[in-house]
């Protein structure tokens, strides 16, 4: 694999939902490039039109048209099917193009994604986002990526239009890998909020008091601060990382964790509650609902 990359003339982006949307206005207002993007969803690519995006009409247009394409799509399946079916992106890309999947998925896709990539001299890295809808709206997302070094030399600038901590990981599928214990701990944690609050509430706490005395001490975290206010309010927005998404990744990372011979107990007790979420109807909520199951 090339170790000189070329400087790209353009830049394209497939799947521009409430993530990705969001990531390829940040790309085409901060980069520099032209922008070439595609969705399903016509109207989404149409809609970025105002922001510098060009819609075009199918994966292989965006692959013809850019140099570096992103992907952000929701799950192992979509990006199976986008870069390896028959009439596939990864067929579309010619030599010394990049392929930067952006999706949560498993670290077997994004190995098998890039050893497709690879038999055609195309680059390859999994880069896959946290922080949630606000970072991805503001720019600020944490990115972690898997690539051979001089690729990730020549990626971070542009991943820079769209996150403010990329971090390079190690080789293919080690992005995946750390993007799903990140997942897998912040999901822990939220489970956990959950019954802090139940105790704390029924043993005659107030909500508020309860938050704001746990972020002063050793119990703060990330996950309390902008999970726990929505604890606090009861209200649990539907379009930002809805429990079904959740779900999805945990069970990414137990089938990870079973994989390498971890009985992830914790996680299997987070996966059950979430489980039961979806089953009440909630599942379409922000991850910070889980709570409802102990509000009765």
């Amino acid at each position: 694999m090339t170790t000189n990359w070329m400087e790209p003339n353009s830049l394209g982006f497939i799947g521009l939902g409430v993530m990705g949307g969001r990531m390829c206005r940040n790309l085409a207002q901060k980069s520099g490039k032209p922008v070439f993007g595609f969705d399903q969803d016509m109207g989404r690519a149409a809609a970025l039109a105002a922001h510098g995006v060009s819609p075009v009409g199918s994966v292989a247009e965006v692959a013809e048209a850019a140099d570096i394409v992103f992907l952000c799509l929701p799950g192992e399946p979509q990006v199976r099917g986008v870069c390896l079916g028959p009439d596939g992106l990864v067929n579309h890309l010619a030599p010394g193009k990049i392929l930067v999947d952006m999706t949560t998925a498993t670290v077997a896709v994004a190995r098998n994604v890039a050893e497709a990539c690879t038999s055609k001299g195309v680059g390859f890295a999994d880069a896959p986002v946290a922080r949630g809808v606000p970072a991805a709206e503001a720019g600020t997302l944490s990115i972690t990526v898997g690539a051979e070094p001089a690729l990730f030399a020549h990626l971070k600038r542009y991943l820079g239009c769209m996150g403010e901590e990329i971090s390079h990981c190690g080789g293919v599928g080690t992005g995946q890998v750390l993007k799903l214990m990140n997942n897998m701990v912040l999901f822990a944690n939220v489970s956990t909020l959950a019954e802090a609050m139940a105790i704390g509430s029924r043993a005659g706490v107030d909500r508020k008091t309860l938050f704001d005395t746990l972020a002063r001490g050793s119990a703060d975290s990330y996950a309390l601060r902008k999970h726990g206010q929505h604890m606090i309010s009861g209200e649990y927005p539907d379009d930002q990382f809805p429990i079904t998404y959740s779900l999805k990744d945990l069970g990414y990372a137990l089938d990870m964790a079973a994989e390498v011979g971890v009985d992830a107990k914790g996680a299997k007790l987070v996966r059950e509650r979430f489980e039961e979420s979806v089953a009440r109807g909630d599942g379409q909520l922000y991850s910070p609902a889980v709570y409802k199951l102990f509000e009765e």
